[in-house]
């Protein structure tokens, strides 16, 4: 990436961390959601369901602005943690927590049709063989549903990257501190002589992009012979 400037190539290592992180965090709460969803009936479910998709229906800049105004150093909890040196807001963590919001619905949905493909009876051979719900849930249920978690994880990676309005409105557009690559690419097409720039990050996008899917469909065959096996 010599071929990129210091402004460049920092928005696009800011942006393969924002995402990394917002992926890795949301993915243990995506399973949890998914399995609920799935396995679960209870009353408010459509409630829930609905609620955790409706990042996908709103604006972006309504999540952002929603953001805004909870971790603002104004608000309850943004005044807290201000308090305590961890404000996300005008700083990358607040980057990496609005990317993990827009893309937790896409990862709830592939991994919750992961679980409805699971056939139950499975899970309860385990049971009766005297294997517990943990037990069960790591050797057999995990396994299974292994192809859709890839998947769940590679669209919520591929939301964080391309994310944008709801992350300028939350974090601002600061180079070197909240500036992703979107961002960048709306930055230098303001500006003039700044096509080049932007049509570099583009490219750049397009490689991560089709890199990320080609690395899940390998995983996923992987894991699809495994369960073969």
């Amino acid at each position: 990436m010599s071929w990129l400037g210091p402004e460049e190539w920092q928005a696009v290592a800011l942006s393969l961390r924002v995402a990394a992180v917002a992926t890795l965090a949301a993915l243990p709460f995506a399973v949890g959601m998914a399995w609920l969803l799935a396995r679960r009936r209870f009353p408010g479910h459509a409630l829930l369901s609905a609620a955790i998709h409706l990042p996908l229906v709103l604006p972006p800049v309504v999540t952002g602005y929603l953001l805004l105004m909870t971790f603002s150093r104004n608000a309850p909890v943004g005044g807290f943690l201000d308090r305590i040196g961890l404000s996300p807001a005008f700083h990358w963590t607040g980057a990496a927590i609005a990317a993990g919001i827009m893309g937790f619905p896409l990862m709830v949905r592939a991994i919750r049709l992961g679980f409805e493909a699971v056939d139950p009876r499975l899970e309860q051979a385990a049971g009766t063989l005297g294997a517990g719900r943990a037990a069960v849930f790591t050797t057999v249920t995990l396994p299974l549903i292994l192809p859709a978690v890839i998947a769940g994880t590679v669209l919520g990676f591929a939301k964080a990257m391309g994310e944008f309005g709801a992350t300028i409105t939350f974090v601002a557009n600061i180079p070197g501190q909240t500036q992703t690559v979107p961002s960048a690419i709306y930055a230098f097409l303001q500006v003039p002589g700044g096509e080049g720039a932007a049509l570099r990050l583009v490219a750049i996008s397009i490689v991560i992009a089709v890199a990320a899917v080609i690395f899940s469909e390998l995983l996923a065959r992987r894991a699809a012979r495994r369960i073969a096996a």
